[in-house]
């Protein structure tokens, strides 16, 4: 007995199957790795600057360890 089933029907073509037209499929994986690597770079940029150097004035530094050391 043969099980094997064959669908002789027609296939319908889904227009906004990206499979279908190369012109498409390269549209979309250009804009998809364009945008990825913009939110890539754009969060590297937010992340540098959310942690960016601060200065500290506040902080005293021993005259010994200064360009020009004095001593006592």
């Amino acid at each position: 007995m043969d099980t094997q089933h064959y669908n002789h029907g027609t296939e319908i073509d889904n227009p906004n199957d990206i499979e279908v037209s190369k012109t498409s499929k390269s549209r979309f994986l250009f804009l998809l790795s364009f945008f990825g690597f913009f939110i890539f770079a754009w969060s590297g940029c937010y992340n540098l600057w959310e942690h960016k150097y601060q200065s500290n004035d506040s902080v005293k530094v021993p005259d010994n360890t200064k360009y020009d050391p004095t001593y006592k």
